[in-house]
């Protein structure tokens, strides 16, 4: 692994059943993220994916990558266009800097309408590196 090297892409499709589910395993009960008529009345199409589960898609993308041993410090992500249903979102991600052991990552997530997410993330490698 050097820097710059770039992640193999992530399409994660974007289903009910994903957003609803992320936003009850992270105790996130706003109505926009599971009630679909309640989501209209607030001015959004349908509903969408809260930030947690965003963020445990980007952390996994990341480790699934580095492997079982790789541990995540630090997830600094910020939400752009959100994650609807029947979307797919594709991550995308490059090694920005390696140092000791520990790697920060550059990851960007896409959908149909944009960005939905850009940010970093820092992990300690594997001993040995990947």
């Amino acid at each position: 692994m050097r820097t710059g090297e770039e992640l193999p892409p992530l399409e994660i499709p974007i289903t009910r059943t994903l957003i609803v589910a992320g936003a009850i395993a992270s105790r996130d009960y706003q109505d926009v993220h599971h009630d679909a008529e309640l989501a209209r009345q607030k001015g959004s199409p349908d509903i969408f994916m809260n930030i947690l589960t965003t963020n445990g898609l980007v952390g996994r993308y990341v480790t699934d990558h580095f492997g079982p041993g790789a541990v995540l410090r630090k997830v600094a992500i910020r939400l752009g266009a959100p994650n609807y249903p029947g979307d797919t979102m594709v991550l995308t991600a490059s090694v920005d800097t390696i140092e000791d052991g520990t790697a920060t990552v550059r990851v960007v997530g896409e959908n149909g309408i944009g960005r939905h997410v850009t940010g970093t993330v820092t992990v300690t490698l594997p001993s040995g590196g990947v």
